[in-house]
């Protein structure tokens, strides 16, 4: 069915630009999910329309886009297909065609690629995430110290390829991040449960 890799980024990326942040929320009849917060597509801005529910949908969705890419690439070609979906699946929540290539911010799709990868490792990620979480209130600075710590568990668990591969998404991460770094430098990022 992947005969290479390159169709099995392909089939990643298609299944990864899937907004689901956008599809429910105008199914569910809310304002354009770009023209308020962030304007980002995720499940944390979809959780600013006051709709728990579907922000809770949003990231189940983002999260299994990616999980479901890799386990079909990996059922139907091996290892390396899964890698080459997984990279897909990531880049197409990043930057989907749908949306002029305006995407999330990938920390539910990154966790998605990681489990269907290597799911210790998505533990490990959920783990660092929920400590930084509880010690700083600080969902950003959660996610980015997680995701520069998973290419170190996935090393050390020995699985060097897959370490190279989510260092070149913890860098992506990173970059969709730079405007929450700026606000945590600055001391003006929002903490989780702070009133906007």
């Amino acid at each position: 069915m992947f005969p290479n890799g390159l169709i099995a980024f392909v089939f990643g990326y298609l299944l990864g630009s899937i907004p689901f942040g956008m599809i429910l929320t105008r199914i569910a009849g809310t304002q354009d999910l770009r023209s308020i917060g962030s304007g980002n597509i995720g499940a944390t801005n979809v959780l600013r329309t006051g709709r728990k529910s579907l922000a809770a949908a949003t990231l189940i969705g983002d999260m299994l886009k990616g999980t479901v890419a890799v386990v079909i690439a990996s059922l139907l070609s091996g290892p390396g297909a899964a890698m080459a979906a997984a990279l897909g699946a990531f880049l197409g929540h990043l930057f989907p065609v749908w949306l002029k290539f305006r995407g999330g911010k990938g920390v539910a799709t990154y966790i998605g690629v990681l489990l269907g990868l290597f799911w210790p490792a998505a533990l490990a990620f959920c783990a660092i995430w929920l400590l930084v979480a509880f010690t700083t209130r600080y969902s950003s600075l959660s996610a980015l110290l997680a995701s520069l710590a998973t290419p170190l568990v996935l090393w050390g668990l020995g699985h060097p390829q897959f370490a190279s591969l989510f260092t070149v998404l913890t860098v992506l991460l990173w970059f969709k991040h730079r405007e929450n770094i700026s606000r945590l430098i600055a001391g003006s990022e929002g903490k989780i449960g702070a009133k906007a």
